[in-house]
């Protein structure tokens, strides 16, 4: 309920949270409903039962930021053109795509990178 690890909890029983009231007949720690939302309240000031501030560390939430939409042909391409620059090949996106269509007409799903940057790299440069 208070968003925090067992372990954690159990170490701040007693400075941050009060005790748990146990059961007679089995032993067991529980905590009534008045004591659920003390500890509720705790959490929220950041400020134990004992009067002493304490720190709760908390994730931050999610920021949900839209992601660009880019094809992926583009993103391919501009890996090849990269590597095909620093191969000593200067390139352009039409050049690349003009050689993918006609070495991979059905295209590179099934091709291993290395081999489709050494064929572009030998069609361009045998043109």
């Amino acid at each position: 309920m208070v968003g925090m690890s067992r372990a954690r909890f159990y170490q701040l029983i007693g400075s941050a949270f009060p005790p748990p009231v146990y059961d007679v007949s089995t032993r067991r720690p529980f905590y009534v409903e008045e004591m659920q939302t003390m500890c509720l309240e705790v959490r929220r000031r950041n400020c134990g039962i004992d009067g002493h501030p304490i720190l709760f560390y908390c994730r931050r939430p999610a920021i949900n930021t839209p992601k660009k939409k880019s094809s992926p042909k583009t993103n391919s391409h501009a890996d090849l053109i990269e590597t095909l620059k620093g191969l000593g090949l200067v390139t352009t996106a039409a050049q690349v795509e003009a050689v993918l269509k006609d070495i991979f007409p059905k295209g590179t799903q099934n091709v291993a990178p290395g081999e489709v940057v050494r064929a572009i790299f030998i069609k361009l440069k045998s043109s």
